[in-house]
């Protein structure tokens, strides 16, 4: 009887321990993934569009401290004209500063200074893992404050962000930054509904992540919902998505879109793939963000 008893609570303990290591690895894979260097981030760029204005204009970097004393690597690009509007771009998940590129040239265009940096665990950042939104959003919300305390002529601030980068700056809204605007490019609502989605995974090992990420982390999917800062915002949001995008699909923008209060559009960029539609429809791409500024007073050319 004992000996039964024995095997049994045996079977069960490893049955346990299989559990926790399988979670805290599925939680390994889903935030450390591989990241580009900056070269290769540049080189990635610079093959797809003509990155020459990058390369011409007049730059700074510095770093400054973000959440938790953590240090992020940031770079401000000077626009050729005097202003005294300013757009901070952030980028997605595995990328680099770099990423951001294909965006600045609008902003450019549109009278704005640019500030491009390595979001948390990428780029020249110290290594670490990813929380999609949750921590990234307050590094991003001490990159506003550093931005309005480092230059003083600043009149207008906006915010761009693709993907992870998007989502963060989502996310950062409910922490009320001063930031007159935000430019949301194929960004999560949910980052479990992208997982379920996307990963071919079978569905309990992405509910086995969640329970890593708790164990290792002290997160969860329910804190990485950038949908939830959105009840009661004011600040207006420019919604873009690539119609064909199958990683982070189309209806997470329109979810977002529904649930934020303040001024608002929305445009599903046909045949746009996951971070590629200003690639596909460049013009009609700053036409649409040109236009929203328009709209909503940021600029009046």
């Amino acid at each position: 009887m004992i000996l039964t008893v024995l095997i049994i609570l045996g079977i069960v303990i490893g049955i346990v321990v299989l559990i926790i290591c399988v979670s805290l690895l599925m939680a390994a894979i889903l935030t450390t993934g591989n990241r580009r260097s900056l070269k290769e981030g540049f080189e990635r760029q610079k093959s797809r569009y003509d990155t020459r204005y990058y390369e011409v204009l007049e730059k700074k970097s510095y770093v400054i401290e973000g959440y938790n004393g953590y240090e992020i690597h940031v770079q401000f690009m000077k626009n050729t004209e005097p202003t005294d509007k300013y757009m901070i771009l952030t980028h997605g998940y595995m990328d680099n500063r770099f990423g951001t590129l294909k965006y600045a040239w609008i902003y450019l265009e549109l009278g704005f200074n640019c500030i491009i940096y390595d979001i948390r665990g990428h780029g020249l950042n110290k290594r670490t893992y990813t929380t999609y939104g949750v921590y990234e959003s307050l590094d991003l919300c001490a990159l506003i404050d550093d931005t309005l305390q480092r230059y003083p002529d600043l009149k207008v601030l906006g915010a761009h962000g693709e993907s992870l980068g998007a989502s963060s700056s989502i996310t950062a809204l409910k922490y009320k930054p001063k930031i007159d605007f935000v430019v949301e490019d194929c960004g999560f609502a949910c980052i479990e509904s992208v997982f379920r989605e996307y990963s071919h995974a079978p569905q309990f090992l992405i509910s086995l992540g969640d329970l890593g990420m708790r164990l290792r982390y002290r997160l969860s999917y329910r804190k990485m919902r950038p949908i939830d800062a959105l009840p009661g915002n004011k600040v207006p949001i420019l919604f873009m998505h690539g119609g064909d995008d199958t990683l982070i699909r189309p209806h997470h923008a329109e979810e977002m879109y529904e649930v934020t209060e303040g001024p608002k559009e929305i445009h599903i960029i046909p045949g746009g793939t996951h971070a590629h539609s200003v690639l596909g429809a460049r013009e009609d791409y700053k036409k649409y963000v040109e236009q929203f500024l328009k709209d909503i007073g940021i600029i009046h050319v």
